[in-house]
């Protein structure tokens, strides 16, 4: 496979820019003026993630303040049956006490879309369909996996995902969540059942069949989801409080 060419960017002025799934990995910015720019990479927080700011690896920072900003976040990692059912317990309690703040905030507010970005409502839906992916197809290997409220990302077509199982008409809120609880639910009956044996059984990868993936890896992938849309909604909900006052 032949490198992408390289390309430079001299006294551009890409002030308040934005890139969307864009592959900036290898990047390399110099006497840059960064001042206020976000980034947005949830990837970066896997294992060897590498982001150097003057010198400095701070990926390992960034997922410490993470993990001290979202208690419970770091037991994502748990590897044995108790750890991971102790793990999605505290991540129970954190997306109810969500779910309650955003049922306290003004009519509408779980459809309000920020910069683009999905809405709350959306946002549940994305989570039913990141447990069909990993618990029902990857893991269970039912042969029809996917809830039509499902919420795929456009690019999943080109993956080789029929996206015409899911609805095009949006649910209500209430559907979503009573879809999105029962979701919930296998998630708990699976992991409360789980032995160290099946952790460490083989599955094959939903996106590269080719590929196996631990049953484990798979757990991990969902709890990973679950942290890191959970971030993306407070992040929004935050924005809707402060632009109301």
């Amino acid at each position: 496979m032949s490198e992408s060419p390289r390309r430079e960017f001299v006294d551009e002025d890409l002030t308040v820019a934005r890139f969307v799934r864009c592959d900036l990995s290898g990047a390399v910015l110099r006497a840059v003026d960064v001042q206020g720019v976000e980034i947005d990479a949830p990837w970066l927080m896997e294992e060897g993630g590498v982001l150097l700011v003057n010198g400095v690896n701070v990926a390992p920072l960034v997922d410490a303040e993470l993990d001290r900003r979202f208690p419970g976040r770091a037991e994502r990692r748990a590897a044995t049956p108790e750890g991971l059912r102790q793990a999605w317990a505290t991540l129970e309690r954190t997306w109810t006490a969500t779910l309650e703040r955003a049922a306290t905030m003004p009519a509408g507010t779980v459809d309000v879309s920020i910069s683009g970005e999905w809405s709350f409502a959306q946002t549940l839906r994305h989570l039913v369909m990141a447990t069909d992916v990993w618990l029902h197809k990857a893991i269970q290997e039912l042969e029809q996996p996917y809830h039509p409220f499902g919420q795929p990302h456009a690019e999943y077509a080109m993956d080789g995902l029929d996206i015409s199982v899911f609805s095009t008409e949006q649910p209500s809120y209430d559907e979503v969540l009573t879809v999105r609880a029962e979701h919930i639910a296998h998630v708990r009956d699976f992991i409360a059942a789980v032995t160290p044996e099946l952790l460490a059984e083989e599955r094959r990868n939903p996106w590269n069949p080719a590929h196996p993936e631990t049953v484990l890896a798979c757990l991990h992938v969902i709890l990973n989801e679950e942290w890191e849309h959970h971030r993306f909604a407070v992040r929004d909900l935050d924005a809707i409080e402060a632009a109301a006052t």
